[in-house]
């Protein structure tokens, strides 16, 4: 096994898409405000720059990866409320002390983040080798290493659990904290769709996700070989972030710096029950979420028929339908199934099902988008684009990328009462035929507010450092402000 093979592995580029421009991003809660002295004394940010693969050595952090597991590890649950206890299982190789940084992601003065708590010295052991059986890889027989008790003071809000070894290396968790207090809005994390992503390990040998899985010669093979199955009882690829998290954090930051008054839940928490989102405005959906239950869907719908405004701010949503099922220890909902399109049984594609996601969204699913192409604003005179300066048939440059949404004349659309296109984005796909993006908007005869984006470019640009548009700023100000007084 060659060196060049471990780099690409370790970086989690193979397993989460690369050629997609808005997946991961940088690092993207903290913006280099913590720091180390480096073996020649230089300052250093505690975050290395996205393009070092392998900082320079040093007594500053190194990325752990999937390979040699130097520190790597997972919660019991996605999401906990203040008071409740949230349990760790941390892998560490060789068996060390660790610590756990707590991180609550936020605007903070630009800093993306601020630290909440520290753990004391942990003592971290090497964890049982990952279960395996049909591609579907498990780590839920793992020891607890570390439980948190979330004092009932915390904000609600998306945390990051960063773990740092006593040699220096470093990977990551991300959990909620929800909170069922009442909100204007309430923020909505995929995690559904970060586990059907999620190839961990990345080590050429084991680890599958809904797209990929390996070969016994260490290739990497496609979806019609990957799992059917998939366990959110794991640690994520690679730095342990999931694929297109930044796409929320980015929401995140831009909202909390205009003091929007959010509550945060995991999609997980919707199909479950255990938070109901028609006790909201407005309900958003800011990044990839593109693997939908049926009761995480029926949730949704019926927010939105008793008056609750709904905001899609990527593309490719809804398009999956996945059941969950309990751990083989019981837990519910930690199994992650979608049969796509194999064996028996009913299909999995949403549109295929008779329910297609335009029935919900306004627009669906249209396809790839190779390269950034720009977003054509369209019906420039509606309220949603008032004070941002755009005209009719401007163009605001990369705005279409990644994935895109249009509308399907042939598709029948949800029951509304006024109902707008406000972009119609022309681009070429990898084949080179021209296709076109486009941005929803309707009413449903309760009066909520459905909006879809249509593009993976949206939330990048409200907090992306190198892809913010003031604009699209405007724009998505209009539509929250417009939800929250209810008009």
């Amino acid at each position: 096994m060659g060196a060049e093979q471990l780099r690409r592995w370790e970086s989690g580029a193979l397993a989460h898409a690369a050629d997609d421009p808005f997946g991961q991003g940088p690092l993207p809660w903290l913006r280099g405000t913590e720091q180390y002295v480096d073996e020649d004394g230089r300052i250093t940010p505690w975050y290395a720059e996205p393009a070092r693969r392998h900082p320079a050595r040093g007594n500053g952090p190194r990325a752990a990866d999937d390979v040699r597991l130097q520190i790597k590890g997972f919660t019991s649950t996605g999401a906990v409320a203040p008071g409740e206890a949230i349990d760790f299982h941390v892998t560490v190789n060789p068996p060390q002390q660790f610590s756990v940084d707590v991180y609550r992601v936020g605007h903070y003065g630009g800093d993306g983040a601020t630290k909440i708590t520290t753990s004391p010295r942990l003592s971290g052991i090497a964890q049982p080798t990952p279960l395996a059986a049909d591609r579907t890889v498990s780590c839920h027989h793992w020891w607890l290493s570390w439980r948190l008790q979330v004092p009932a003071y915390w904000s609600t809000g998306a945390y990051v659990a960063v773990l740092t070894t006593v040699d220096g290396y470093r990977s990551h968790i991300p959990f909620t904290v929800r909170d069922g207090h009442p909100a204007d809005l309430l923020l909505v994390l995929p995690d559904v769709t970060w586990q059907a992503y999620n190839l961990y390990p990345e080590d050429g040998r084991t680890g599958a996700s809904l797209y990929h899985a390996w070969d016994e010669q260490g290739r990497l093979l496609g979806e019609s070989h990957a799992a059917v199955t998939v366990s959110f009882d794991r640690p994520y690829a690679g730095q342990g972030l999931p694929l297109h998290v930044g796409h929320a954090y980015d929401v995140i930051r831009w909202a909390e710096r205009y003091g929007y008054d959010l509550a945060y839940a995991n999609a997980t928490d919707l199909h479950s029950g255990r938070v109901d989102p028609t006790r909201y405005r407005g309900v958003v959906f800011p990044g990839h979420d593109e693997y939908w239950s049926v009761p995480l869907r029926r949730a949704v719908e019926e927010a939105r028929d008793s008056g609750t405004s709904l905001v899609f701010l990527s593309a490719n949503t809804l398009y999956w339908q996945v059941e969950l099922a309990p751990s083989p220890s019981g837990v519910p909902d930690r199994l992650l199934t979608c049969r796509k399109r194999r064996g028996p049984g009913r299909p999995a594609l949403w549109r295929e099902a008779d329910r297609p996601e335009q029935q919900l969204l306004g627009i669906q699913y249209a396809g790839r988008v190779p390269e950034p192409h720009p977003l054509v604003v369209r019906n420039a005179g509606h309220w949603l684009w008032e004070a941002t300066g755009a005209g009719e048939g401007d163009e605001l440059p990369g705005l279409v990328a990644g994935e895109a949404d249009r509308y399907f004349p042939r598709t029948a659309l949800p029951a509304h009462q006024r109902r707008i296109l406000l972009a119609h984005s022309p681009y070429r796909d990898a084949d080179g035929a021209l296709r076109h993006q486009e941005t929803s908007l309707y009413r449903a005869p309760s009066g909520a507010l459905v909006f879809a984006s249509g593009t993976f470019g949206w939330s990048p640009a409200l907090d992306r450092p190198g892809h913010v548009d003031p604009r699209v700023q405007r724009a998505t100000a209009n539509l929250l402000d417009r939800i929250c007084k209810r008009d």
